[in-house]
């Protein structure tokens, strides 16, 4: 027995949920196919730039999030080679926090209809059925859909479906945690980076007793199998901090076990985006399964927000005639249809595409300058560059993606 639905969206991430609380503001059902049996919350937290929190009123929840999320006022970057702080740059004038990765995603299921979410079902392979796509589950489901969305991740099945190729490992990792604090941490809310030495770490303050930490280097083979071990995971990082300031080590010392990952850093090639099918007919990808890129502009999260708004709003533009009114039960043209969402997700493609590019490039040139270990390098970086990346970030933040309007 085959399920027909308007609109399915491959994983129940940042890009997916926010597409699908977008298309649900706007009247339009979308099923979300998650492959795991909950919520995934890897990564723990992200820094959102201005950029993401439009996104995030666009779809009506930040208002709520920012109650839970202080504002963070600077950044201060740190040399381990310096004995002064490199360069603080103020966010006067900027919206940024540390979000709650699970807060985020619990916030934009708990907005969505009960049953949008369907936990347990990973796609295996995916076909053609004249104007329909079809999903074959690994359960042994059979879904047709006007609309196929891959939120699905690096890994994406989706993304491979349209012939991308997948995501290449950029030569570093990253080990990301968050600490508990009870009562509080006395950090303030400043966003403190230190470099040096081929290693960028850090850590930033969600709130009161909230604290995100990372730390990114550049591996070995033996130092890949420190990987499903939380424990000599955070040995692993506490011997990385020698030259680092006593609060970024008490707060990797004070993360539970639970509450540490480590994963490759990928990225797409910016030439796959230029040349690649984002959208292909009625099929398109958005969030890591789009634009997969490195952490040093902290924008991967931020830009897979900005894909929901923009997503939504074209597919609304295609499913709905103007003025938002829906068919009302009169018979639908298929081949006309499929030919307006055809066009819809082309506007979103191309309306993507050069943003995605940008970002993907530019975080890629900031890891490398970030961690790189020669001398001139270090020097170039201390002395000048580490002035000049934080106001590039701000600078990358002030896009706006709109509304949900169309």
């Amino acid at each position: 027995m085959e399920i027909v639905e308007d609109v399915v969206i491959v994983g129940a991430g940042i890009a997916g949920l926010t597409t699908s609380l977008g298309l649900h503001r706007l009247g339009i059902r979308s099923l979300v196919l998650e492959s795991s049996d909950e919520l995934r919350i890897t990564g723990f937290a992200f820094t959102t730039w201005s950029n993401a929190w439009k996104a995030l009123d666009a779809v009506g929840i930040g208002e709520s999030l920012r109650h839970q999320h202080y504002l963070t006022p600077s950044i201060l970057v740190a040399s381990t080679f310096l004995d002064q702080p490199a360069s603080e740059i103020s966010y006067k004038g900027h919206e940024i926090r540390c979000l709650q990765r699970r807060l985020l995603l619990e916030t934009l299921a708990k907005e969505l209809p009960s049953d949008t979410i369907r936990f347990s079902s990973k796609v295996v392979s995916i076909d053609e059925s004249g104007f329909f796509k079809r999903l074959h589950l690994s359960d042994g489901t059979i879904l047709k859909t006007k609309v196929l969305i891959g939120c699905d991740g690096v890994n994406s099945v989706v993304a491979k479906w349209l012939g991308f190729d997948k995501p290449v490992f950029t030569g570093r990792s990253a080990i990301r945690g968050s600490a508990n604090f009870k009562g509080g941490h006395g950090f303030g809310l400043k966003f403190r980076q230190f470099l040096g030495k081929g290693l960028r770490s850090g850590f930033l303050p969600c709130n009161d007793e909230n604290v995100y930490w990372f730390l990114t280097w550049i591996p070995s083979t033996k130092d890949e199998e420190l990987e499903d071990d939380p424990v000599k995971l955070k040995q692993f990082v506490m011997s990385k901090l020698e030259d680092i300031p006593n609060e970024m080590k008490s707060v990797v010392g004070k993360t539970e076990l639970d509450a540490i990952a480590s994963s490759p850093l990928r990225y797409r090639r910016p030439w796959e985006l230029l040349w690649g099918n984002i959208s292909k007919g009625n099929v398109c990808v958005a969030g890591d399964a789009l634009h997969p890129m490195t952490p040093d502009l902290g924008q991967g999260g931020c830009a897979a927000l900005e894909d929901g708004v923009v997503l939504a709003r074209c597919i609304a533009e295609a499913l709905l005639k103007p003025g938002g009114e829906e068919n009302n039960g009169k018979i639908v043209d298929e081949e006309e249809e499929y030919k307006r969402i055809e066009m819809g997700l082309k506007n979103y493609a191309q309306e993507r595409r050069w943003r995605s590019i940008d970002l993907v490039s530019t975080a890629s040139m900031v890891g490398y300058i970030q961690q790189n270990s020669g001398k001139i390098m270090n020097f170039l970086r201390d002395k000048f560059l580490s002035r000049f990346l934080p106001g590039m970030l701000l600078r990358k933040a002030s896009f706006d993606c709109g509304t949900l309007r169309y």
